[in-house]
């Protein structure tokens, strides 16, 4: 039962904190799209797509007018495809008349992303996986919606080495075919190692080909709920600390529950996952950043900053769990750059470089996100910065991701400004020593010693 104080106490998280549930992201199946021509695959991929989807926008608009909780974002998540257009698709424009259709039938339902252009390359890479990834540059270039993910490592599998190289290059070719807009197109596009299934946030998600035909995901956001949270709480030892944060996230999970299942009711497919991840806006009041500071540092990246994330990220999932029996996704807390004002105003201070970004992200929710360097950077620079991030995440048994920006004609001291939930980034220097012996060696490293579990 849900008492009045609980329903004023919802309301003010939404009023005045920030609470909302980001994303209500239906995954949907489309195995039963593959086939030999690629104008049928087309058009099933179309039809599945919309068919599914129709009341996604509606559905979404109808829960916040119930409930009075405000839903940022209605997305789609679909089968790599890879997998999708293997049989069909011979050429990279082949795979990028896939991306229209996705595209086009985002459109047409009204969703604001649709993510599943992706491949899943840990070990290795089949020919149809290759071309996909070769497509990405122009696929991104000449679609709205699209969003793309390569998996390029794992604990069980190692790192695929040959994909972090090429996806190095590409990553760049998709920052000069968008350098008009500021390489722009590199937000849509990010690398994991043990990349989840059933993760409702973009640029990274797909629907796994261990989902059922369509699931509700649902992604549930409140940094300023905790950060408020927080302050009631100041000077309090860590058991206080922990507990408040615990507490509330709690809280904040039961509102996407709540929602989650009543998008699912609804819309009549079935319930998959509720991601709790603080996951931070350009708006004042909420930032993981200032959490970070309410703890007690004076800015992001002062020393004890690592150990403050661990703390807040594993305090929430634990709330998290407590409130839902299928807690999934990424959960946790993401430490983007330029969608933290908080973040951003740290790196601006000096108190925050990559090099402790990387190691944030050894407990963080996701990893490298949304950060801006320089549009000279050499792909092989990359490659070396995404390696570290997959050699992260292969060792700790976690999902780690990149998701960077070279803003090509810009450097160093510049600002590039992307608008909207992405707001701005300052341009963060990279290291200027070479990785290129390295990273051209090619082949795979192994996977560690501890992914031997059989």
């Amino acid at each position: 039962m849900i008492n009045i104080f609980e329903v004023n106490e919802t309301n003010n998280m939404v009023e005045h904190e920030n609470l909302d549930v980001r994303t209500i992201t239906i995954g949907i199946s489309l195995l039963d799209c593959i086939d030999s021509d690629l104008e049928k695959v087309r058009k099933k991929v179309y039809h599945k797509i919309t068919n599914v989807a129709k009341d996604l926008a509606n559905t979404a608009k109808r829960i916040e007018r119930e409930f009075g909780i405000p839903i940022v974002n209605k997305r789609i998540s679909v089968t790599p495809m890879a997998l999708i257009g293997g049989a069909a698709c011979r050429t990279t424009e082949d795979f990028a008349s896939l991306a229209d259709m996705m595209d086009l039938a985002a459109e047409a339902v009204g969703a604001d992303l649709i993510g599943g252009y992706s491949a899943l390359v840990s070990k290795g890479m089949t020919e149809a996986d290759e071309l996909l990834i070769r497509s990405i540059p122009v696929a991104l270039c000449r679609t709205k919606r699209v969003c793309s993910s390569v998996n390029l490592a794992s604990t069980k599998t190692g790192i695929n080495m040959d994909g972090v190289k090429l996806m190095g290059e590409i990553l760049l070719e998709v920052a000069e075919r968008s350098k008009d807009r500021d390489s722009a197109d590199c937000m849509k596009l990010v690398v994991f190692c043990n990349a989840p299934d059933d993760n409702p946030f973009m640029a990274g998600a797909f629907h796994g080909v261990t989902e059922a035909d369509a699931v509700i995901n649902v992604g549930v956001s409140g940094p300023g709920v905790v950060k408020r949270a927080l302050e009631k709480v100041r000077g309090e030892n860590f058991e206080v600390l922990c507990e408040t944060i615990k507490k509330t996230a709690f809280k904040v999970t039961r509102v996407g529950q709540l929602v989650a299942q009543e998008a699912s009711r609804q819309l009549g497919i079935p319930f998959g996952i509720v991601d709790l991840s603080l996951a931070p806006t350009p708006a004042v009041g909420d930032s993981v950043a200032d959490i970070l500071c309410e703890i007690g540092l004076e800015y992001a990246g002062a020393p004890g900053t690592t150990a403050a994330l661990a703390l807040l990220n594993d305090q929430v999932k634990k709330g998290g769990v407590m409130a839902s029996s299928y807690v999934g996704g990424l959960s946790g807390a993401f430490i983007p750059v330029s969608e933290d004002r908080g973040m951003i105003k740290a790196v601006e201070a000096g108190a925050i470089t990559l090099e402790k970004l990387e190691a944030m992200t050894c407990v963080c929710s996701v990893g490298l996100d949304m950060i801006a360097i320089p549009g000279d950077t050499k792909a092989s620079t990359i490659s070396g910065m995404i390696a570290d991030e997959m050699a992260l995440g292969m060792i700790n048994q976690k999902t780690t991701a990149a998701r960077l920006i070279p803003v090509i004609g810009k450097g160093v001291g510049e600002t590039v400004e992307f608008g909207g939930l992405f707001g701005y980034a300052p341009i963060m220097p990279v290291n200027k020593y070479s990785c290129e012996a390295f990273i051209s060696r090619g082949g795979r490293i192994p996977a560690p010693i501890h992914s031997f579990k059989n």
